[in-house]
């Protein structure tokens, strides 16, 4: 209940109606109000006791006030580390962190109407459809996830009205599924530009024909140890390998080509202990692009050979449970987009290629 207070004054008499509530014995919050007359302050107390006794309102209170860029930060700082955020998931959380809108914006008021503004703000940046989906992607996630762990009563209802709206108009969509694939020019130019680096740099020519054939992605490659690998079945533990929703160490075989880089690899003088790669995933990253840009390589990504690599076990005639053995994915629905290839006959289009036979011999 309210408390009423007289305050005798000079200027005549006022009331201020004082509300407070506890919570286990302790004041958990404390409100008052100051009224001419006594039964102003009354309705008052009666009104605002009754707001408050509303389920969440007492938290909307208390936590007035709240940034979306401190949601973003409590999201980051309370699960990156346990469910491993990926490097882009976590690239596009820290840019939110940091962009005005997120540090000026309510996150108890939020509105829908403020959401789409945002969205036409980053597309007029700049941004594509995708790239701004993915803003309310992990804006979403992370107020699912403050909501739920730290019992803040964060609504998701605006995020979801602003998305359906967004999508409806075209301001933003899924990302396109990455059709782009090397060819043999470009590979050659590839390997004959990182065939030419002085001795001691990343060995980028056993790396990219590595992945060319094994469809690891960088960071696996640089993950997998000499211990990992199972000559008599000819299949390596890749850790901590990438899935939808978690990250599960899992045991993928090695199609010929892939096995025969990683002997070329020890026969050169890599010690058989430690990792295969003992390099930085970034450094190879930057190594390639780098590459591709002297070279004038347009738009080609070293994911990209993943890609390239799982079709061409599709043009060689390959099923699905062989590839997905292979590139470790765990749904099959996400290699079915790739079983039109071989639909005109098996087809190697490395048989015979001259980098295969020339690294035997430089080795």
């Amino acid at each position: 209940m309210a408390t009423i207070t007289d305050n005798n004054r000079k200027k005549g008499t006022t009331y201020t109606a004082q509300i407070r509530i506890r919570r286990k014995g302790k004041i958990v919050y404390t409100e008052s109000e100051t009224f001419d007359k006594k039964s102003f302050a009354r309705a008052w107390a009666k009104k605002r006791e009754s707001e408050l006794a509303v389920p969440g309102a007492l938290e909307r209170v208390t936590h007035e006030g709240i940034t979306l860029s401190r949601v973003l930060e409590w999201y980051r700082d309370d699960f990156d580390g346990r469910s491993k955020f990926g490097r882009s998931k976590l690239s596009t959380i820290n840019f939110l962190i940091d962009h005005p809108n997120m540090q000026k914006l309510d996150a108890l008021k939020l509105t829908s109407g403020q959401l789409v503004d945002h969205v036409k703000l980053r597309r007029g940046e700049g941004a594509g459809p995708a790239t701004v989906n993915n803003d309310l992607i992990w804006l979403r996630n992370s107020f699912r996830a403050i909501r739920i762990g730290r019992d803040i009563p964060l609504n998701l209802q605006p995020i979801d009205d602003a998305g359906f709206l967004c999508r409806s108009e075209g301001l933003i969509a899924k990302a396109k599924e990455r059709e782009r694939r090397p060819d043999i020019d470009e590979l050659n130019a590839l390997l004959e530009y990182f065939s030419a680096r002085k001795r001691g740099d990343i060995p980028m020519v056993d790396i990219v024909l590595f992945a060319l054939f094994s469809g690891r992605r960088q960071d696996e490659i640089t993950r997998i140890r000499w211990s990992d690998i199972d000559e008599g079945k000819r299949r390596v533990l890749v850790r901590d390998m990438k899935h939808p929703r978690l990250k599960i160490d899992t045991w993928v075989f090695l199609p010929d080509r892939a096995w025969e880089v990683l002997e070329r690899h020890a026969e050169v003088g890599a010690e058989r202990e430690g990792e295969v790669f003992p390099f930085n995933s970034k450094s190879i990253s930057a190594a390639f692009t780098r590459a591709c840009k002297v070279l004038g390589v347009d738009d080609l990504r070293f994911h990209d050979l993943r890609h390239e690599a799982a079709s061409h076990m599709f043009e060689l005639g390959w099923d699905i449970p062989k590839v997905s053995g292979v590139t470790g994915h765990r749904s099959w629905s996400s290699l079915q987009r790739y079983t039109h290839i071989h639909e005109h006959g098996a087809v190697d289009k490395y048989d015979e290629w001259p980098w295969l036979e020339r690294r035997a011999r430089d080795s």
